[in-house]
């Protein structure tokens, strides 16, 4: 199953984004979304898993989006939250992919049988860290993650 993950979209969904998306079965937002369009133009291309950022909050559009997720990628437990802050008392032994937003700045970490996956931001740049975002072949056996830039 190939899965795309995105976070800090700040409002912007920019098209290398939409390009790198393409073929995902299912597709995860990690948090500071920015607007509902954002969320519709994703959901057009695969099935949705989302939570809110703290620049959400507060949003009437953002009412209704969960603040952390569990869920399963075939057979591996997920917990998705936008900071990794909040981690420790959202985790349980039984999860084995943690995905968080927040810092802007993409890391894929193994930390014995657990992953620790941040895509980066795709929005617009902060600083001088990259724009990327995530990409998860996902199966019973396994998880391979890599990170994608958007611009050069």
């Amino acid at each position: 199953m190939k899965v795309g993950v995105i976070s800090d979209t700040h409002g912007l969904l920019r098209p290398q984004a939409l390009a790198a998306l393409e073929g995902c079965e299912r597709i995860i937002h990690a948090g500071d979304i920015g607007s509902p369009d954002i969320l519709d133009q994703l959901a057009a291309v695969a099935p949705l898993s989302v939570v809110v950022g703290n620049n959400d909050a507060g949003a009437d559009w953002a009412a209704s989006v969960a603040e952390h997720l569990r869920f399963e990628l075939c057979g591996w437990p997920v917990l998705l939250v936008h900071d990794i802050a909040d981690v420790p008392a959202l985790l349980d032994p039984s999860v084995k992919v943690v995905i968080t937003g927040h810092s802007h700045q993409p890391k894929i970490e193994w930390r014995e049988e657990r992953l620790y996956l941040n895509p980066g931001s795709a929005g617009r740049r902060r600083f001088k860290l990259p724009v990327t975002l995530a990409l998860l072949e996902v199966n019973a056996a396994g998880i391979e993650p890599r990170i994608v830039s958007l611009l050069d």
